[in-house]
């Protein structure tokens, strides 16, 4: 059998410490790792389903790792459960951004969406643990998961996506984030990694959306030198009919409250999105506000703007869909400790590695099941790793 690329994973491991004592070390910690990470590639959800997982493929597994004698070799769901729950997550998400970064390389042009999801069943009532929020940046044209950050509530996103976007190297790449994200420090972390920003708009910045309001409406009304860009698109879809508007301009010039505009590092240009969707013969209009640090007037400025917010929104059903539908995520109980922390990581190693493996042309449920039945396939899936 073809040896799987295990020097690979473990160099990719290598700074990660083992928290257990050592006359508690039975199984080698990157032993736990590697049948973790295949488990997950193969479709387990659960600590007991990586055990069974590790069983079924004990051979596979003996003809690449040391494993100890029977009835021994593959470490219990306990044992998973208690490593996973002891290990450094900050140090697991770090080998995940080592990782990616080699894979990615350079993120110029890149659209990098930042975007939280909570992990509703690792919510712990007895011992008084709020649901899991994870912050996940994630680049649009690769499809790669660059790395995550955990906090305890939607609310610490503020304090999370910084320490997110200060572990990237984002040089000529254009992040994007949601009204929630939409902070000086934010937009300053943003312009020092030499990158663009484009972020939403919305009422908990009161002053700030009034400015932009008005300042597009000046700009699409009045036709002032400054210049306005435009750009549609019609879809039809399902029975659906959407028609989107982009309108950009620039800042520079206009008169803000109290001088706010010199507040915001950067800030060159602001959009406005119009959708208006038509189903079942109702029609609906949204109007959408963002500042970005692009200009906006150039010759194709409001569709490149329309193109990257739409990337931006995709992270819904090309990460956190797939995350809930292909790996179980929203039902997961993992709770013990830094567990589901842990676990998050894992997934999207084994989603990063499943996607860079395009010579299946299926989605990733079945991608995850055919690596769970062929032993071949999955050692093709794990070759990305290098």
């Amino acid at each position: 059998m073809k040896k799987i690329p295990i020097d690979s994973i473990r160099v990719h491991f290598a700074d990660l410490s083992d928290p257990r004592v050592d006359r508690t070390q039975h199984h080698d910690l990157m032993n736990i790792l590697t049948i973790a990470l295949c488990a997950a590639l193969g479709g387990a959800d659960s600590w007991v389903q990586t055990e069974e997982f590790g069983n079924a493929k004990l051979d596979f597994f003996r003809s690449f790792l040391d494993l100890p004698a029977d009835p021994h070799a593959i470490p219990s769901h306990d044992t998973f459960g208690r490593v996973f729950a002891a290990l450094d997550p900050e140090g697991l998400e770090r080998c995940l951004l080592n990782w990616v970064m080699g894979l990615a390389q350079d993120l110029a042009g890149e659209v990098v969406a930042i975007d939280g999801k909570a992990l509703r069943r690792s919510l712990d009532r007895r011992s008084g643990k709020n649901p899991l929020h994870i912050v996940s940046a994630w680049a649009a044209e690769s499809g790669l998961v660059l790395g995550q950050v955990a906090t305890e509530a939607k609310s610490n996103e503020i304090t999370a996506i910084p320490e997110l976007v200060e572990m990237l190297d984002l040089k000529g790449a254009t992040v994007t984030i949601d009204a929630m994200g939409c902070q000086k420090e934010i937009a300053r972390k943003i312009v020092d990694k030499r990158a663009d920003y484009v972020l939403a708009v919305k009422d908990n910045q009161p002053k700030l959306r009034e400015d932009v309001e008005r300042i597009m409406a000046e700009a699409m009304d009045r036709g002032d030198p400054v210049g306005c860009r435009y750009h549609e698109t019609t879809e039809k879809e399902h029975g659906r009919i959407e028609t989107r508007k982009v309108w950009s301009t620039s800042v520079r010039g206009r008169l803000w409250q109290g001088g706010q505009d010199k507040d915001w590092p950067g800030l060159s240009g602001v959009v406005l999105i119009e959708s208006q969707r038509t189903e079942n013969q109702e029609t609906s209009v949204e109007r959408r506000y963002f500042i970005t640090s692009r200009s906006g007037v150039e010759e194709h400025a409001a569709r490149h703007l329309g193109h990257i917010i739409r990337q931006h929104w995709a992270i819904e059903n090309r990460l956190h869909w797939v995350l809930d539908m292909a790996f179980d995520e929203d039902r997961c109980r993992v709770r013990m400790g830094q567990g589901a922390r842990n676990l998050a990581v894992l997934r999207k190693i084994a989603l990063n590695l499943l996607k860079r493996e395009t010579s299946s042309k299926v989605g990733v449920q079945s991608k995850r099941r055919r690596a769970g039945w062929d032993d071949a396939y999955l050692l093709k899936v794990l070759a990305r790793a290098i």
